[in-house]
């Protein structure tokens, strides 16, 4: 049903933003059973609400993962009514612990499980891979005749008018729709903060943002109120919120997983193409995620997208994995926590006789955020700033950051032209420093023995202090090379391990920012926040990236702490 209270009704931004969280308690309030209306001094660390109120069943089913869940929905030995009953009540409690939720769908969600039950018991077998997995959903990605208003308050009132084209393949593959998560102003920020739904915070330490701008996702997974979610990335979307809550996700190269049915400002720009994928508490649930999609074919009806199935090679049989380890990005230096988790993965990979390790030098990455922040909004951003402008919103200030930036250009299509040269020269020069790490030359005149992977921070920080995102080169450069990025969990901060002070002379005023906000806060102002790192792969080997993840989880046990 349409909101009835929208800009064009005659309404304020602030009664179009009050009845839409007016909607969502609503929603919350008919999860059954009912939750507290209220938690009792919510703590810094949020994840334990969940075992104080959960029941032990509940408890474990959300803990579970996607790859724990689907041989026992498969099999009937667990009933899909009773998993997604369990998420949804998780997912209501990740609300009022982080504010990540736009909408949770009971009555539907309940429906398609109990469907999904009956099928299996007449049928024998499942409806697909996915057969009862419970998939929260990133609300720009559009569902069939609800709201669809992609952070903006001028645009509440608009409905989906069918549900995404990767949503239509999830649901013939068995899935459950069960909760809608938020998103920022503009769907830019590497947080998550509107002025529809206010301030997403992070589980694991609430004076910190989850990231963004698929925030609402990685909050409600990292809480373990989804296993398994869709995020978008044209900068970090999924990645940052990734990393910050401590889960897996990725970022595929773009035109693999279908992005029709999407609404954002900027739709048809062909210059940053966004990608959509998982965010996840198991790599396996993100890569039976994308496999499922890549399975069905989804060029037939999304032409632009590559017609090539999901390789089964196994790129590491007869061969040593190669990693280069990115350090730092030669631009704003990372936090003292993230070069920790970054050197305890690399000691440990040091050992292994089936992984070669290796420097990895970056190339003007200062440069490759001048030309990607100059090509993410071509029309000097006038789409966002009417979009804002429609109900008068306020602008918030991570949107002036990214918008306003002095990147940001009026492009002329002549002007277009030259910048899309750039972006060409800078990838062809990349290609050629990737080429190089080459330790000989195949028959065909083919370099090899060229490094696998790279290896390197998600971000300058573990989760930023809320307002404080403002560094995307860890993300935002592999979106201009359009390489797809895999981020797993490795650690957390700790008050003891993190405790020694490092100087450092920064290099410009984002550094010193970055490195200020450390030497304020401490470990203890960072206490519990997840470390995660990134894996980097060439364009279109999004296969072995996850083969290379698999392989250094094995040979280092990671993640070296518990999330639960």
């Amino acid at each position: 049903m349409a909101a009835t209270v929208t800009i064009q009704s005659g309404a304020t931004w602030q009664e179009v933003a009050a009845d839409r969280q007016k909607h969502r308690d609503a929603t919350l309030a008919i999860v059954e059973p009912p939750l507290p209306d209220t938690l009792p001094d919510i703590p810094l660390h949020t994840i334990p609400i969940a075992k104080a109120i959960l029941s032990v069943e509940e408890i474990q089913i959300t803990e579970s993962t996607v790859e724990d869940l689907v041989p026992g929905l498969a099999k009937g030995e667990i009933s899909s009514v009773k998993v997604v009953a369990a998420f949804l009540r998780r997912a209501v409690l990740a609300q009022k612990a982080t504010n990540c939720i736009t909408e949770v769908l009971s009555p539907q969600a309940l429906e398609r499980a109990k469907y999904l039950d009956e099928y299996l018991a007449k049928n024998g077998k499942p409806a697909g891979p996915l057969h009862g997995i419970p998939i929260s959903v990133k609300e720009h990605v559009g569902m069939k005749d609800l709201d669809h208003n992609a952070g903006f308050v001028g645009w509440v009132g608009a409905l989906a008018p069918a549900d995404a084209h990767i949503l239509q393949i999830l649901w013939k593959a068995g899935a459950v729709f069960y909760a809608r998560t938020t998103q920022p102003q503009c769907l830019m920020h590497l947080e998550t903060s509107s002025n529809l739904y206010g301030v997403t915070t992070n589980p694991f330490n609430t004076t910190l943002t989850p990231g963004g701008s698929s925030g609402g996702e990685g909050a409600l997974v990292g809480f373990r109120g989804s296993c398994l979610g869709i995020g978008t990335d044209i900068g970090g979307s999924i990645r940052s919120p990734a990393g910050n809550c401590g889960v897996y996700g990725m970022k595929p190269t773009s035109g693999r997983l279908p992005i029709g049915g999407l609404k954002a400002c900027g739709a048809g720009e062909e210059q940053i193409v966004p990608s959509i994928g998982p965010l996840s508490t198991s790599l396996e649930g993100c890569k039976l995620f994308i496999k499922t999609i890549i399975d069905s074919k989804p060029w037939y009806r999304e032409p632009s997208l590559l017609p090539f199935p999901w390789k089964e090679e196994e790129f590491f049989k007869s061969k040593r994995l190669k990693i280069a380890v990115l350090w730092d990005d030669g631009v704003v230096k990372p936090q003292p926590p993230v070069t920790r988790a970054l050197k305890q993965v690399v000691e440990k990979l040091k050992a292994k006789s089936n992984v070669e390790v290796v420097e990895w030098k970056p190339y003007k990455h200062d440069l490759a955020w001048e030309i990607i922040a100059n090509l993410y909004f071509c029309d000097g951003g006038a789409e966002q700033s009417a979009a804002i402008a429609t109900s008068n919103e306020q602008w918030l200030p991570l949107s002036d950051h990214i918008l306003k930036n002095k990147y940001v250009e009026n492009h002329s299509i002549a002007s277009l032209y030259q910048a899309t040269i750039r972006r060409e020269v800078y990838r062809m020069e990349y290609a050629n420093l990737w080429n190089s790490t080459a330790t000989s030359t195949g028959p065909n005149g083919e370099p090899e023995g060229m490094v696998d992977v790279i290896l390197g921070p998600v971000g300058p920080g573990c989760a930023p202090k809320i307002g404080t995102a403002k560094w995307w080169g860890y993300t935002s450069q592999w979106n201009l090379l359009d390489y797809p990025g895999l981020v797993f969990p490795v650690d957390k901060v700790d008050t003891s391990k993190d405790a020694a002070k490092e100087t450092h002379t920064p290099r410009n005023e984002l550094d010193k920012e970055n490195w200020d906000f450390w030497e304020q806060n401490g470990a203890e102002g960072y206490k519990d926040a997840p470390l995660s790192l990134q894996l980097i792969g060439r364009r279109y080997e999004d296969e072995k990236i996850v083969q290379a993840l698999e392989i250094i989880q094995q040979e280092t046990g990671l993640p070296f702490v518990t999330y639960t």
